[in-house]
């Protein structure tokens, strides 16, 4: 994969999208950036910016991902990669449904995912080195260029949506302490039942994460 990086940008996403509109590179294809100035998190929030941290945004094709994801889990599928990378690491990173990264119970980052002229962008957001009050940072020290590297390399062995689900099942229960948002509803996660789509049912509603 290509990876552009660039010192300060808005957006990530928003620069990818941009390029990719231009047909001026060729996927996969990936920006980094040193500082973002207006990233792009759930429910149209911004992900604030301190230099030192993980900004990152790529595309893939939609043909090239696995068969078996459903596109409304492509953020548990791409994040629950990342979670395994920093595992390796010896981090004890989790994924809270459907998209945020915690250490133990404070969220230091989250991925977002839209589908744009037959492409997935996946954004991320980390907090590696610096922290704004109310959330943590990562607990191991990593080079974020070489976390990258390690995530792409995680990312080209092809995983199937049924080898992340089958490990992600397992610690789902960690999420049911927290909440979610469903149509600017604030939902608590405690009787959620996970389904094998990446979706959850509660109160006899599927919810899929669609971030």
């Amino acid at each position: 994969m290509q990876i552009i990086s660039l010192n300060s940008v808005d957006s990530t996403q928003k620069y990818l999208k941009e390029l990719i509109k231009q047909n001026s590179v060729q996927l996969p294809y990936a920006v980094t950036s040193n500082i973002q100035t207006a990233g792009m998190g759930s429910r149209d929030n911004t992900w604030e910016s301190l230099d030192g941290n993980l900004f990152l945004s790529f595309a893939i094709e939609l043909k090239n991902l696995p068969k078996d994801l459903k596109l409304e889990s492509a953020s548990i599928y791409f994040a629950y990669i990342l979670k395994i990378t920093l595992s390796e690491l010896n981090s004890s990173l989790w994924l809270k449904w459907p998209n945020d990264f915690f250490i133990d119970d404070k969220k230091i980052g989250g991925m977002i995912t839209n589908i744009f002229n037959d492409t997935l962008i996946c954004g991320v957001g980390l907090n590696i080195k610096n922290v704004y009050k109310d959330f943590d940072k990562l607990d191991i020290k990593i080079n974020k260029n070489k976390l990258i590297e390690l995530y792409f390399q995680n990312i080209k062995k092809k995983y199937s949506w049924k080898q992340i689900f089958s490990n992600y099942e397992l610690e789902f229960y960690r999420s049911k302490f927290f909440f979610t948002h469903n149509e600017n509803l604030r939902i608590s996660l405690e009787d959620a039942s996970l389904q094998k789509d990446g979706s959850i049912i509660i109160n006899g509603k599927r919810i899929y994460s669609l971030r």
